[in-house]
């Protein structure tokens, strides 16, 4: 694309409203917007498309599993990054926060292992442009793990660190309060036997009690020193939300009630959900669902968490049960969590921001309900899909 283009025949989806219009683009940034017909002869037509904001992740685990499609088995790290960041642009995605575990006992894990191949690829295919997304980077922090803070070391001071958040996965409590989901995720999509996971549970009392509360006070301690946004995850209850707003959370991800919720949007923290979960009408781990929080009003973010595409699967869920407004459920996966993440230079379609520009067609399906296609994808007026 040249340095000035013109979208026209365009829904552009805006902060409040829906217009039909135009949009130019000049030297990578949103140059004017126009509501109505354009005279333009040149640039690119999009048939009524709706044009969004470019999709902003902060929180999905598809790079790890491109890193280890099954159990134990580790894909070379190029490949691996090229194919997560094809199948997210794909889904709509301009801006992606890579979520990176660092935490584990077993060493044949990804989270156990260390990360500086897999960072120094990042930096070289982004150097050689090799990537169509924006690659930023969100350290999942471990913190009963005795080696977390050693994993971390890579990530130290490094440009694209965006966002730590701080996990506690001990059976029992947060997002394993049932014990029985617990064993149902472990001994089948990590293929733990019955006997590991016992030997597992039995030990992770001992570990959270030994590491998780230094553990935190070293990553909140990170995270107000480097100006990095901090996340708590899977709060279940106030005083978990009461603990993340003392230590400087914005965000609080994948709450599993609903009082955990409400205390969360009580303290100013931004509520952070999947779109499988809306998706599929609830939480795969039994927690509290998705819509229903949008319903009370306590939804700010979604996620993609482990389906890239659900993203805008969820937005249309949304909009077609009647829950939010399109230009609401956009903003829970542009404006939103680009504000959440420090980044604002993109977002939504205003004047001066980054054209990570986003093309969707609709495709009417039995029932009322919609599909969203995308047909286009453009970072910073450059078309990357």
């Amino acid at each position: 694309m040249s340095a000035a283009a013109v979208f026209h025949n365009a829904r552009m989806v805006l902060p409040g409203e829906v217009v039909q219009g135009s949009l130019s683009v000049r030297d990578g940034r949103i140059d004017s917007l126009a509501s109505g017909g354009t005279a333009a002869l040149q640039g690119i037509d999009l048939g009524g498309d709706y044009l969004l904001p470019g999709l902003v992740e902060v929180h999905t685990d598809n790079f790890e599993r491109h890193l280890m499609p099954r159990p134990k088995v580790q894909w070379a790290e190029m490949p691996a990054l090229l194919a997560h960041d094809a199948e997210i642009a794909a889904a709509g995605i301009t801006t992606v926060l890579d979520a990176l575990g660092v935490g584990e006992a077993d060493v044949d894990s990804l989270r156990g292992s260390a990360w500086n191949r897999v960072l120094d690829t990042i930096d070289t295919c982004t150097e050689r442009n090799l990537l169509r997304a924006d690659h930023h980077l969100h350290v999942r922090c471990e913190l009963p793990a005795p080696n977390t803070i050693d994993l971390f070391e890579p990530f130290h001071g490094h440009p694209r660190l965006s966002l730590i958040s701080l996990m506690d996965h001990t059976p029992g409590q947060r997002q394993w309060e049932d014990i029985g989901q617990a064993r149902t995720y472990y001994t089948g999509k990590k293929g733990w036997s019955a006997e590991k996971f016992e030997r597992q549970v039995a030990h992770a009392a001992t570990l959270q009690a030994q590491y998780a509360e230094p553990h935190r006070a070293y990553f909140v301690d990170y995270c107000r020193t480097h100006g990095i946004a901090l996340a708590s995850h899977d709060d279940t209850t106030v005083a978990h939300v009461a603990q993340a707003h003392a230590e400087g959370a914005g965000m609080s991800e994948f709450p599993t009630t609903l009082a955990a919720a409400q205390a969360a949007h009580a303290r100013g923290l931004l509520t952070v959900m999947g779109g499988p979960n809306v998706v599929r009408g609830g939480s795969h781990s039994g927690n509290v669902a998705a819509s229903d929080l949008a319903r009370q009003g306590l939804l700010d973010i979604l996620s993609s968490d482990y389906v890239p595409g659900s993203l805008l699967s969820a937005v249309m869920r949304l909009v077609h049960d009647g829950i939010l407004t399109l230009p609401e459920a956009v903003a829970t996966v542009t404006r939103n969590p680009a504000r959440a993440s420090g980044m604002a230079d993109r977002g939504e379609l205003a004047p001066g921001l980054r054209a990570d520009l986003v093309q969707v067609h609709m495709v009417d399906l039995p029932g009322g309900a919609q599909q969203a296609v995308v047909r286009g994808v453009w970072r910073e007026g450059q078309r990357v899909l």
